[in-house]
C-alpha cells in the first residue's frame, strides 16, 4: 500500500509541476484560454481525447460493461462519433470565429440577451462536468487507498483546481498530454491483459459468461438511442469541448487529429467494457457495481502495479475535470461577469482567481453528489435539452428570433429538470420531452415574433 501511495504522489508532483510550467507560458488571455490557437496534430489529439474520457467514460463504462456485457461499449462510442463529427464538420467555421465560448455564437446570430441566458445553461453544464470526474475520483480513492470520501474529494480535486489555475489551457494541455499516455499504457497495456490472464484468456471468459454479454444490443436499443441523444449532442455543443477547438493551430489540425481522437474513444470503450466483463467473472456478487473498476484494481494488481493503475485513472479523470473547470470559469468571465458588471477589463490574475474560485464550487458539488453516470447525465440534459435548438436553429433557420430561442432554452432547461426529478436521473425522458417542448416554443415563438436586429433575411 505504501508503494502505491508513493506513486500516487509523485503523480501529483509531476501534474502541478507541469501545471507550474503551463503558467510560464501562458502571459495573456488568448493564452490561458485557448493555449494561442498554437496546437499541432499531436497535442491536439491527445487534449482532445483526454478531455472527452473522465470518470464515467472510465468508471461508467466498466460498470456498463459489468452490467450489460459488451454493449456497455455504446456511451464512449456515442462520445466518439460526436468528437468525430464536431471536428470533421464544425471545426472549420468554428475556427473562423476566433472566440473562446458557445455562446459567443448566439449572441452573434440572436442578441446579447441570447448569449446570457445560454450563459447559465452552459456554466451549470460545464461546473457538473467537472464535478462527474472529481466524484469518479474521490470513490476511487476511497475503495483503492481507504481514504475517507471527503478527503479523497478535496485532495485530488484540490490538485487539478490548483494546476488549472496557474496556467488555464497551457497547464491543461500539457498534463493532457501525460494524463493521455498515462491512461492509455494503464488501460489497454495493464489492467485489461491483467485481466484476461486472471480469468483464463478469451476462451474461459466466453465461457463463463451468458450469451447475451457479447451482444452488442444488450443493453438495449432505448438506451443506445438515449446516449447518443445526450452524449453525441453534447459533445457536439459542451464549451468543455468546443475550448479545445479552438486551440487547434489550422483547420487540418482539427479535422484529422480531432477524427483520430474520436476513434481512439470507440477503442477505449470497447477495452472498458472488456474489463467490466472480467470482472463479472472474478467478483460476481459485487454490492455497488459502480465500484466495479476500484474492486477490479485492487484485485488484479500488485502493490506498485496498483499505484500505476491507480495514477492512470486518476488521468483519465483529471483531464474531464479541469476541462470542466475552464469551461465552467470562462463562460463566467466572458459571458455572466460582463453582464453583471459590464465589459471592463480583466488581467489574467483574474482569469486565475476565478478558476480557482469556480475549482471551489466544484469540490463542493461533489462532495453532495454519489453517483458517476446519473451526474454525467444531469449535465448533459441540461446542454442539449437547453441548448442544441437554438443552437441548430442559429446555424440553419433565417426565421428564428432572439425571443424563440430565449424560450426554447428556458421551456427545454426546465422540462428536463422537471422529468429528472419526476422519472428519475438515469431516465430517458428527459431528454425526449425537452427536445420536442424546445423545439416546438422555438418555432412557434420565432413564428410570432419580430427577426431580430441585424439578422439577414
Amino acid at each position: 500500500m505504501l508503494l502505491d501511495i508513493t506513486v500516487v504522489v509523485i503523480y501529483a508532483a509531476g501534474m502541478l509541476l507541469l501545471g507550474w510550467y503551463g503558467m510560464r507560458k501562458a502571459h495573456s488571455k488568448e493564452q490561458f484560454l485557448v493555449a494561442g490557437h498554437s496546437l499541432g496534430p499531436t497535442m491536439y489529439m491527445g487534449t482532445m481525447a483526454a478531455t472527452v474520457l473522465g470518470g464515467a467514460s472510465t468508471v461508467g463504462t466498466v460498470r456498463l460493461g459489468y452490467v450489460h456485457g459488451i454493449s456497455g461499449l455504446w456511451l464512449c462510442t456515442a462520445i466518439g462519433a460526436g468528437l468525430i463529427a464536431l471536428n470533421l464538420f464544425l471545426a472549420k467555421p468554428l475556427l473562423k470565429l476566433r472566440i473562446f465560448t458557445v455562446t459567443q455564437v448566439l449572441e452573434r446570430r440572436y442578441s446579447p440577451l441570447a448569449r446570457q441566458a445560454s450563459a447559465v445553461i452552459m456554466f451549470a453544464y460545464a461546473l457538473m462536468i467537472g464535478v462527474v470526474s472529481t466524484l469518479a475520483m474521490g470513490t476511487m480513492m476511497e475503495v483503492l487507498l481507504g481514504l475517507p470520501f471527503w478527503l479523497s474529494i478535496l485532495l485530488c480535486g484540490g490538485v487539478v483546481v490548483l494546476y488549472s489555475s496557474l496556467g488555464g489551457m497551457w497547464s491543461l494541455t500539457l498534463t493532457d498530454i501525460a494524463q493521455f499516455i498515462i491512461k492509455t499504457v494503464g488501460m489497454m497495456f495493464l489492467l485489461l491483459p491483467l485481466c484476461l490472464y486472471r480469468v483464463g484468456g478469451w476462451d474461459e471468459l466466453v465461457a463463463k459468461l451468458p450469451a447475451s454479454s457479447f451482444s452488442f444490443t444488450a443493453i438495449g436499443y432505448d438506451t443506445i438511442i438515449t446516449y447518443f441523444m445526450i452524449y453525441f449532442f453534447s459533445t457536439l455543443i459542451g464549451q468543455d469541448i468546443w475550448q479545445r477547438v479552438f486551440t487547434a493551430r489550422s483547420e487540418n489540425v482539427a479535422r484529422y487529429a480531432g477524427s483520430v481522437a474520436g476513434l481512439y474513444c470507440l477503442l477505449y470503450g470497447l477495452v472498458g467494457a472488456l474489463i467490466g466483463m472480467c470482472a463479472k467473472v472474478l467478483l460476481p456478487d459485487l454490492a455497488n457495481a459502480n465500484t466495479a473498476f476500484a474492486s477490479i484494481v485492487q484485485s488484479t494488481m500488485p502493490d506498485g502495479i496498483r499505484g500505476l493503475m491507480i495514477a492512470a485513472a486518476l488521468a483519465a479523470m483529471m483531464s474531464t475535470a479541469s476541462a470542466g473547470l475552464l469551461a465552467a470559469s470562462t463562460t463566467l468571465t466572458e459571458d455572466l461577469l460582463p453582464a453583471v458588471i459590464g465589459p471592463r477589463p480583466r488581467g489574467l490574475w483574474l482569469s486565475r482567481l476565478y478558476t480557482g474560485l469556480t475549482g471551489v464550487a466544484v469540490l463542493g458539488v461533489a462532495l453532495l453528489v454519489n453517483d458517476v453516470i446519473s451526474a454525467l447525465t444531469l449535465a448533459c440534459n441540461m446542454l442539449v435539452g437547453g441548448m442544441l435548438v437554438p443552437l441548430i436553429g442559429a446555424i440553419y433557420w433565417k426565421r428564428a428570433t432572439t425571443s424563440g430561442a430565449i424560450a426554447s432554452m428556458a421551456l427545454g432547461f426546465g422540462t428536463v429538470l422537471t422529468f429528472m426529478i419526476r422519472d428519475g436521473f438515469d431516465a430517458n425522458s428527459p431528454i425526449y420531452y425537452s427536445l420536442i417542448v424546445g423545439t416546438l416554443s422555438f418555432v412557434v415563438v420565432s413564428l410570432f415574433s419580430r427577426r431580430s436586429a441585424g439578422v439577414p433575411a
